[in-house]
């Protein structure tokens, strides 16, 4: 792909937001140059970049998103997206077992190649729970890839224009991909930061600074609703940063208890929905308290 996106003809908060836009534009064609990315036609573009060595924040980057009401979803198909989980990297692997092997610990593979993923253990941003996957024909879809920025919603807001080749780009983006819990990814559907958010408050900050960034990065838009909604939240945590990559999971995040007899052998007992180790299998009542008795 070579073609670039323009960003949104509307006028930047400030000059240093309008600054921050461009470095993020030049930072987006310079780590990933076969995607569409945010182009800016400020003269200076080359100095601002040059001596700017802060990482652009989320705030200032939603402030140059266009904000639009939804297109219609008519002509929406998952297939307009390219194929399901294409090796867009051509590393031989496709995308979801890329990003099981990024975002999950304790990894093993179903032979000596390590590419297809076997088992592993999800500490789930989401929710805060963990979850122990295991490949198989009913038991995969425990830990679900979820889109960041949904395809639907994508195609609502923008993804229309794109080409074929943007928009499998976009379906198979890290940046826009989290694994997650099955039926949590279920819930959301194609919501946007106004419709679904988390239930783990602390993770929303990076959630939806991530949501920006994609935006960003493909051009699209988002509607009054969303915009209020992430603007709310990223009030909460100034100074998030606007992020170009998403880190391999790491092991000492991931707390497993197998029953309660453990949780209270390890002092955690109660264990609270979105705390370390709390899952719903050891949530008898599903009040969000496990091991409580």
């Amino acid at each position: 792909m070579s073609g670039h996106t323009s960003l949104p003809a509307t006028t930047p908060g400030s000059g240093s937001r309008w600054a921050v836009a461009v470095v993020l534009s030049a930072l987006l064609a310079l780590f990933t140059p076969s995607l569409p990315a945010v182009a800016a036609d400020a003269p200076d573009s080359t100095t601002i970049l040059a001596g700017s060595e802060a990482p652009v924040e989320a705030a200032d980057l939603l402030a140059t998103l266009p904000i639009k009401g939804r297109a219609p979803k008519t002509g929406y198909e998952r297939s307009l997206f390219g194929p399901t989980w294409a090796d867009v990297d051509r590393n031989g692997c496709d995308t979801r077992n890329d990003i099981l092997q990024r975002d999950l610990t304790e990894v093993t593979f179903t032979s000596t190649v390590p590419c297809t993923i076997k088992t592993g253990v999800l500490a789930d941003p989401y929710t805060g729970t963990v979850i122990n996957f295991i490949r198989g024909t009913t038991t995969s879809s425990a830990v679900q890839i979820d889109h960041v920025v949904a395809l639907s919603d994508a195609w609502q807001k923008g993804a229309q224009q794109l080409t074929a080749e943007q928009r499998t780009a976009f379906a198979n983006d890290p940046l826009n991909l989290q694994a997650t819990d099955g039926p949590t990814n279920q819930q959301k559907g194609d919501g946007d930061a106004a419709t679904w958010l988390p239930s783990v408050k602390e993770f929303r900050c990076g959630y939806v600074a991530r949501q920006v960034s994609v935006k960003a990065r493909y051009g699209l838009w988002v509607t009054q609703a969303e915009h209020d909604a992430i603007a709310g939240i990223l009030a909460g945590c100034p100074g998030e940063p606007a992020p170009t990559t998403v880190a391999p999971a790491a092991a000492s995040t991931a707390v497993y208890y197998a029953n309660c007899a453990e949780v209270v052998a390890a002092g955690a007992a109660p264990l609270y929905a979105g705390a370390a180790g709390y899952r719903s299998g050891l949530d008898g009542d599903g009040d969000g308290v496990a091991c409580e008795g």
